[in-house]
């Protein structure tokens, strides 16, 4: 009797001090997760050093929600729950930043729905037996605790708790506007892996998950709609087909070319380099329109500095971090210079040389307007690779010739480079580097820094080799080349020449005598700016930053617009978008499987003779992929199989991706054993 007295008695004195145990665990748990998130004790211990406000927020962002307790009898099931929930996140974090440079986001949590893909990128099969054993221990363990564990047995005051309970979400609203106005917290990030370290897991989460899209803006209506458009029509517009008149019929092909972290390193103070590693680049700045070129990121974010040259669209009014590649363009399209330049006979092309589903491109481009698009996976060189396994930017010459040569009008390719993409290695890593580096603080950083240079060495040499092979085409064209953000190199503002770290540069080159124009530009801007020199006046935002730039409430109704074509009611297209998702092909040639050959002297191996095979072709039979080699665009060979009457035969592209999944397909043949004992494959 006296031990039960003593249990309860030790139970209500732990009820009484409940919320002071819960802020302390709570407080220890974040701790954890920030260390798992950052894969150190150490790294975590210093960013509660040097930002406490922050980690006291995230920790009161977490202690909020298991305020919850309070409202129910099962407190220490509840209790377990949330730290089984909020440990679980830190976990799968800390998982993903040891694949990829990217933490967490809500987007992400699209890919719950796909546990198997999910497995298959970041977990090897053991990883996944382990994952599944673990799940099924802790949802028995949470079962039984359901039942078993105790239940609080005073009384539930809720006229009292959840008034309290609601002060207190409105008391962290408050909190976190504060934190906002007074830049302990932002509300829009730059390089989304550098916010998660700067402002905490748990609220860098939330963020991107409920802090999405553009939100309704004041006055939104159709009035304000048409007069935003109104001042978009300028008197240089040829209604009729927005050329200027005089203007010629053939229009030029237009290339934009994305270069993957390139910029001028002279720029960086610290830095001294044994030479110039973009000579070329630099020569074209001097004899063609050039600038600084502002873009959405720092150090990662390739796809939204692409997202906002493609659609003329500001990534500033979408939520923090937020990838509209992930998001809405998924979902929907998106007016775009795909789609404005096909209403004036342009075909659409985007080349990538990385893996076709990175960035969900091959979903998004035909909802921005693209007929082909072709990924490294549709490149015959895609094993030229640098020494981090990153497809080099020399094999876009031949890809972009081929857009060029596969249509008899005028082209439009968007080019994305990836060459110089990191982590960059932090110990030597070429032998005999073209160029050499120091400088920096550390040796490491030196490596670095030497490591890229060569590589946008070779991005210059690259440069120089495209506008060759433009030149000796012949054709009119206006190439346009930028880097899409700096490296991930860790510079401050106080490293920069220009003291700024959203800018790179651009250059506008061309071989039709254009004007040579110098000025800064954003790169939502350029390609209006571009359509203006060459007198194209189509689209809505472009026809808007065309009239609208440098003028009073500008980035106002720039909000306004993206809202309405975007989210809103599309009052600028009369209710309802005219642009539908395009049927885009995969490469700009058809594979064809012509011909099944024997090959001599080679048991139960055979020849696949066909066109444009390329690395990741692989032979399908009957429904299952054979093991295959490429030997060369018009031969593949299968080993260990013999042939059977009517065996259904196809050649795919795969994706590099680890899902591997086909791209597109030939045409099923079958093959058939004739009398004569001869083989060959029918249609």
């Amino acid at each position: 009797m006296d031990k039960n007295k003593g249990t309860r008695a030790t139970c209500q004195t732990l009820n009484k001090i409940s919320l002071l145990l819960q802020m302390l665990a709570v407080l220890i748990g974040y701790y954890i997760i920030e260390a798992i998130s950052r894969h150190s004790l150490r790294e975590a211990f210093f960013f509660v050093q040097e930002r406490p406000l922050v980690y006291l927020y995230n920790a009161g962002l977490i202690f909020l929600t298991t305020l919850v307790v309070y409202l129910v009898r099962r407190r220490v099931f509840v209790r377990i729950l949330l730290c089984i929930f909020w440990l679980g996140l830190g976990i799968i974090n800390g998982v993903l930043l040891a694949q990829r440079v990217t933490p967490f986001t809500g987007p992400d949590l699209h890919l719950i729905t796909d546990a198997l893909k999910i497995a298959n990128r970041y977990l090897p099969f053991v990883g996944m037996v382990v994952v599944v054993i673990l799940m099924v221990v802790v949802f028995a363990g949470l079962v039984l605790l359901f039942f078993k564990a105790p239940k609080y047995q005073g009384r539930l005051y809720y006229r009292y708790n959840i008034p309290l309970f609601l002060a207190a979400v409105l008391a962290f609203s408050g909190v976190t506007r504060v934190a906002l106005e007074k830049r302990i917290l932002s509300n829009y990030f730059g390089n989304i892996a550098f916010a998660y370290e700067d402002y905490g897991y748990p609220y860098c989460l939330m963020t991107t998950i409920f802090n999405t899209g553009i939100g309704c803006p004041p006055d939104y209506s159709e009035a304000t709609i048409d007069k935003i458009v109104g001042t978009g029509k300028g008197e240089d517009e040829k209604k009729e087909d927005g050329k200027k008149e005089g203007q010629e019929d053939r229009m030029p092909n237009i290339i934009f070319l994305q270069l993957e972290s390139f910029f001028d390193p002279s720029m960086v103070d610290y830095l001294e380099l044994s030479e110039d590693p973009i000579p070329n680049f630099r020569r074209l700045m001097k004899k063609y329109s050039s600038g600084y070129y502002r873009v959405p990121s720092v150090g990662a974010g390739t796809a939204n500095t692409e997202f906002e040259t493609i659609t003329g669209m500001s990534l500033r009014y979408f939520g923090p971090g937020e990838y509209p590649y992930k998001s809405i363009l998924k979902e929907t399209t998106c007016e775009s210079a795909p789609y404005v330049l096909k209403k004036l006979g342009y075909t659409t092309h985007a080349i990538h040389n990385n893996e076709a589903n990175f960035y969900a491109r091959r979903t998004v481009f035909p909802n921005l307007g693209f007929d082909t698009f072709t990924s490294e996976e549709y490149m015959e060189e895609e094993d030229d690779q640098n020494p981090l396994g990153w497809v080099r930017d020399r094999v876009l010459t031949q890809s972009i010739l081929d857009c060029l040569r596969s249509s008899e009008g005028s082209d439009y390719i968007y080019t994305i480079s990836v060459q110089g993409h990191g982590d960059y290695p932090d110990e030597p890593m070429l032998e005999d580097p073209k160029i050499t580096v120091s400088g920096s603080k550390t040796a490491g950083q030196d490596y670095k820094w030497e490591y890229y240079v060569n590589e946008i060495y070779e991005m210059d040499l690259f440069i120089q080799e495209l506008i060759q092979a433009l030149e000796k085409n012949g054709e009119p064209t206006v190439l346009v080349m930028y880097g899409d953000h700096l490296p991930t190199m860790g510079l401050q503002v106080e490293d920069m020449e220009n003291r700024y770290l959203f800018q790179t540069q651009y250059v506008i080159w061309d071989n039709m005598g254009l004007k040579k124009i110098d000025e800064n530009l954003a790169s939502y801007q350029i390609a209006a700016e571009l359509m203006k020199r060459l007198h194209i006046y189509e689209g809505n935002i472009f026809r808007y930053h065309q009239a609208r730039r440098n003028t009073k409430d500008y980035q106002v109704d720039l909000e306004m617009l993206q809202y309405d074509i975007l989210y809103g009611e599309q009052y600028v297209y009369k209710g309802r978008s005219p642009y539908l998702p395009t049927k885009m092909r995969m490469g700009v040639y058809d594979a064809t499987l012509d011909e099944i050959r024997p090959a001599p002297g080679l048991k139960e191996s055979s020849y696949i003779i066909g066109t444009h095979f390329t690395p990741s072709s692989e032979v399908m039979i009957n429904g299952e992929y054979i093991e295959t080699n490429y030997l060369d665009p018009t031969t593949l060979l299968i080993s260990g199989y013999v042939f059977e009457n009517m065996d259904k035969v196809q050649v795919v592209q795969r994706s590099n991706s680890s899902t591997r999944k086909a791209l597109s397909a030939t045409y099923q043949r079958y093959y058939s054993v004739l009398k004569q004992g001869k083989k060959k494959s029918v249609g």
